[in-house]
């Protein structure tokens, strides 16, 4: 790939991603993949004004190991330097860029169960440094190549060739040949206007009616908004959370759904995928799930924690987005959202309250907006979906069709 496209990305990522601030610090994780790129990346984050970077390698092989070998008590111990690192985070509010390119199959073996154990115990410790820093701080999301990704997604070429088929898939969907900067303003005022005409109808109610069985209302809360691409920290800094985006999103009302929804995409979920699953709510609760390939998993995120089993997000896309258009199954949750309506399990954002700057996360929440130590995005859009919005005022608004946006 060429270096000059590549340092453009970087730059969109620094600059219209994260959006660092001049003497602000920045966090970069991520995993072994692209080191070169990383460099590009930290460069433009000290270029865009950035007083420190700092990169923190993972290797998802080394957590299979430490699973394996250390005991729940073990994993589960928020060391005391860990703290002081979180607490020196919520002092200083650094942005946090995640750069996503492992295996859809790497975690594949790992205790599952154990693992699961040891964060539940973790999470009531942490819990309160991220509330405290909670829309407080940009962070972005965004993806580069991993060559077992790349082989996943194109068996069928060698690793070099999948890995640079994989890039152009990356750059393309995430508008950043040509002027990428220019692109996403552009992008952002669609997403912006097609927020403005939603939150102009009043909507007490979606319903999701799809030919292969979905069939699912879910409730609205009244003072709720729907957001699109970038959004701003409680300071007023603008950044896009997620390179790709294409939805316009919003937390609906915990306990309001009633039905069931069929997923279309698999879910890749801590290194393993969840394929052919299907999810039954009733006031507004999981139920009872369903899955041809790790049903056991599904079951295992609804039972994380009390609010895991109710909705955090519904989010609208077209099936004629661009990640849709390339024909293409990411087996990453950050593209396949993207290319489909999708819903979350677990936690919602208390950003989409109307006048959320001047109310506290508590107060938030008790509007609707759930709480849970999980956020876990599943697809369910595809051509034959259809949902139509039910207003204040008990008027019938068809929003998709066959998909696609109705207006």
């Amino acid at each position: 790939m060429k270096q000059t496209v590549l340092r453009n990305y970087a730059k969109l990522i620094a600059r219209k991603g994260a959006n660092v601030q001049k003497g602000q610090d920045v966090i970069i994780s991520c995993a072994l993949d692209q080191p070169k790129f990383v460099e590009l990346l930290v460069d433009e984050c000290y270029k865009a004004g950035a007083r420190k970077v700092r990169v923190e390698f993972y290797h998802d092989p080394l957590n299979k190991i430490h699973v394996r070998h250390q005991t729940v008590t073990t994993l589960a111990k928020v060391e005391e330097w860990e703290k002081a690192r979180l607490q020196h985070y919520v002092d200083t509010l650094p942005c946090t860029i995640y750069l996503t390119s492992e295996d859809p199959d790497g975690m594949k073996g790992l205790d599952q169960k154990k693992e699961a154990k040891a964060q539940q115990k973790r999470y009531p410790i942490v819990k309160p440094y991220y509330d405290a820093m909670e829309n407080k701080q940009q962070w972005c999301i965004a993806a580069v190549p991993g060559a077992a990704w790349a082989k996943k997604m194109f068996p069928g070429l060698r690793k070099g060739q999948a890995v640079e088929k994989l890039w152009e898939a990356i750059l393309f969907t995430s508008r950043a040949t040509g002027d990428p900067i220019a692109a996403w303003n552009e992008h952002n005022k669609d997403l912006h206007d097609r927020c403005d005409y939603l939150n102009g109808l009043g909507i007490r109610e979606l319903h999701y009616k799809g030919k292969n069985g979905t069939d699912l209302r879910v409730g609205m809360i009244p003072e709720g908004m729907f957001m699109g691409a970038d959004e701003k920290t409680l300071s007023g800094v603008s950044f896009n959370a997620n390179i790709p985006s294409e939805e316009c999103f919003t937390s609906p009302m915990r306990g309001k759904a009633e039905g069931i929804v069929y997923a279309t995409k698999p879910l890749s979920y801590n290194g393993e995928l969840i394929e052919n699953f299907s999810v039954r709510f009733e006031n507004g609760k999981a139920v009872e799930v369903r899955a041809e390939k790790n049903q056991a998993l599904l079951e295992q995120i609804i039972g994380m924690d009390e609010g895991a089993a109710y909705l955090g997000e519904c989010a609208l896309v077209p099936v004629n987005s661009p990640i849709s258009e390339s024909d293409l199954l990411f087996y990453n949750t950050l593209f396949d959202e993207n290319a489909s309506c999708h819903l979350a399990l677990g936690m919602g954002f208390t950003n989409t309250i109307r006048g959320y700057e001047d109310k506290t996360l508590e107060e938030c929440r008790s509007m609707g907006v759930n709480d849970s130590m999980e956020h876990v995005d599943f697809m369910v859009g595809y051509e034959g979906l259809d949902i139509d919005a039910i207003t204040a005022d008990g008027k019938t608004v068809p929003i998709f069709r066959s998909g696609k946006w109705a207006f």
